[in-house]
């Protein structure tokens, strides 16, 4: 089971996007819940978050979400990023097989140039990170964001892809 961790301020559209996109693989039962992790919103992002049902923490940080998450996995993901059909299998079979750190591909429509990714600046949280909680827990700093976590880890590719919020 996956716990979701989405960390926002002033996201209600982006937000509501990648909420919807969760809701198959909640009702497969993969998704066990979905934890906002909110940074001072003064628009409505709580709204949006409490009629899908997340758990709204404001005021807290990362380390409060996962340590409150029920899933043995996380799944950190930005809001406005939208996982693609598919995406419950490859993260399944990821967390069956393999017990380290992952993150979804993206498909070549929302591949930055060749330009770009030598020398543009790098956002880490771009194609999402999914992990386990036991190396969340271990890895995550007091006052650290979901960036500072997935900045510099090495992870997997899933077969799986994701349209990243600047995209969405």
């Amino acid at each position: 089971m996956v716990s979701v961790i989405i960390e926002t301020k002033n996201a209600e559209e982006p937000l509501a996007r990648t909420l919807a996109g969760l809701v198959n693989a909640a009702v497969e039962g993969l998704v066990r819940d979905v934890i906002i992790v909110d940074h001072g919103s003064s628009d409505h992002t709580r709204e949006v978050a409490d009629a899908a049902g997340c758990v709204f923490l404001e005021g807290q940080s990362l380390l409060d979400a996962v340590r409150r998450a029920r899933g043995e996995w996380l799944l950190f993901l930005e809001p406005g990023s939208r996982l693609v059909d598919g995406w419950p299998e490859a993260a399944r079979n990821h967390m069956e097989a393999l017990p380290g750190p992952a993150r979804f591909s993206r498909s070549s429509i929302n591949r930055p140039r060749f330009l770009a990714r030598v020398f543009g600046t790098n956002n880490p949280m771009s194609d999402g990170l999914l992990m386990s909680k036991r190396q969340a827990l271990a890895l995550l700093k007091p006052g650290h964001g979901a960036s500072d976590l997935a900045r510099g880890i090495a992870t997997r590719r899933l077969k799986a892809e994701i349209v990243p919020a600047n995209r969405a």
